[in-house]
């Protein structure tokens, strides 16, 4: 089971993110700050739930939830920044977004929401100094998959990955041919093979390797 919080008697966001491992279109972020009070026997790491499943828990998570906030960092920042300061980025730019401010932040993964090295972006929300000193004045604890040891961060993670979902089924409408409602912008043999045939388009990751060994995509595009 789940547990509900990592530190006592203090308001507690759990943040992960979805997509860093795509090759088209955002890194997408959610933070969440659940009452204590707060159980569902349903809820884990996204990645162990069905597409059925995490949609359903989705108006749950927001309804129930004391804030929450989502945030898509695009193409052109990823490039510009690199995956993984993107995605503490977008993060930091949920917690920002919060209409309550938390005392602890509970993170995915084993990176720390601050880094000691520094990125500067030109592109989308430049931090004010003030919002920089918001966020690194809030104590923050790194969990190796805090998506399946906590709430918050699982409901996060379920967040993250329906709003990126469905940020993808929108944009397959203008690009059908890469089927990004399918693979949502992940790096199948089906996408590369597209990319090869079609090219790329404004929303791919121009940093990432978009394609595979020309033999493999021509094998893919022959079936």
């Amino acid at each position: 089971m789940l547990r509900s919080y990592f530190l006592e008697n203090c308001i507690e966001a759990g943040t992960d993110e979805a997509g860093r491992g795509c090759i088209a279109e955002p890194v997408t972020a959610a933070a969440v700050i659940l009452p204590e009070n707060f159980s569902n026997n349903l809820l884990t790491d996204s990645k162990l739930l069905s597409e059925k499943n995490r949609f359903a828990l989705r108006p749950i998570i927001i309804s129930e939830a004391i804030s929450y906030s989502v945030t898509h960092i695009e193409p052109l920042i990823i490039d510009e920044i690199n995956i993984l300061n993107a995605s503490l980025k977008a993060m930091q730019e949920t917690i920002l977004n919060l209409n309550k401010i938390p005392q602890h932040i509970i993170v995915d993964g084993n990176r720390p929401l601050i880094s000691k090295g520094s990125h500067s972006n030109t592109l989308g929300k430049v931090f004010t100094t003030e919002e920089l000193d918001l966020i690194k004045s809030i104590p923050s604890t790194s969990i190796i998959k805090g998506d399946s040891k906590f709430l918050s961060i699982a409901a996060a993670s379920v967040l993250a990955k329906t709003y990126r979902d469905d940020y993808m089924d929108l944009i397959h409408e203008e690009f059908p041919m890469y089927n990004w409602k399918q693979n949502k912008g992940y790096p199948t043999k089906e996408h590369r093979a597209a990319i090869l045939k079609y090219g790329v388009t404004k929303y791919h990751r121009m940093t990432f390797r978009l394609l595979e060994e020309k033999k493999i995509i021509d094998e893919e595009i022959k079936r």
